[in-house]
């Protein structure tokens, strides 16, 4: 500042200048020359040399990119064609074995029948012959019952009456009373 204050008392500008110097954010023309000139150099050595190595880059990078996408999509088909192989081929299976099932089910209710139906034979024939053994002892036992009431009516008749009935008549008697209770 002292400086500045004796130009101003010696009264001259040329001195004041003098003193200040250049101005530092100002550039100068060879400092605009050699700007200008290394910007021309990098933008030639960037559009002839860096420029078709990137672009040759990003169009391989995105060249292999849709060829993925293309392959993803190829394998994706070719797997849902399987898979809808393999749906058809559990279909047919499926009904393979319902049929095999049914084929079976149909077997076992043929096989079951006919057993069934041996066992009622079976089971007619016993019956059969139970009920003619049952009719059997039935009229066994009718006559025998038969024979004991004969006795017994002739034995009370000749007990209540004093003398002997008929054989033929008791007889007929039983028979008859026998045959309206068995219909009763």
């Amino acid at each position: 500042m002292r400086v500045a204050a004796e130009t101003t008392e010696g009264g001259t500008e040329a001195s004041a200048a003098e003193t200040t110097g250049p101005n530092p954010i100002a550039p100068e023309g060879k400092e605009l020359f050699w700007g200008a000139g290394s910007f021309l150099v990098f933008l030639v050595i960037m559009r002839v040399f860096l420029f078709p190595r990137i672009k040759k880059g990003m169009d391989a990078r995105y060249n292999g990119i849709r060829e993925d996408f293309e392959s993803a999509d190829s394998t994706r088909s070719a797997a849902k064609s399987d898979v809808s192989k393999y749906e058809a081929e559990i279909a047919a299976v499926r009904a393979e074995a319902a049929a095999r099932v049914d084929k079976a089910r149909q077997t076992l209710d043929q096989e079951r029948g006919s057993k069934i139906a041996e066992a009622n034979a079976r089971i007619a024939t016993k019956r059969a012959a139970a009920e003619a053994e049952l009719e059997a002892a039935r009229n066994a036992v009718r006559d025998q019952v038969a024979a004991a009431v004969a006795s017994v009516t002739e034995h009370t008749t000749q007990l209540a009456v004093g003398k002997s009935p008929d054989a033929s008549v008791v007889q007929k008697a039983v028979q008859q009373v026998m045959q309206t209770g068995a219909r009763s």
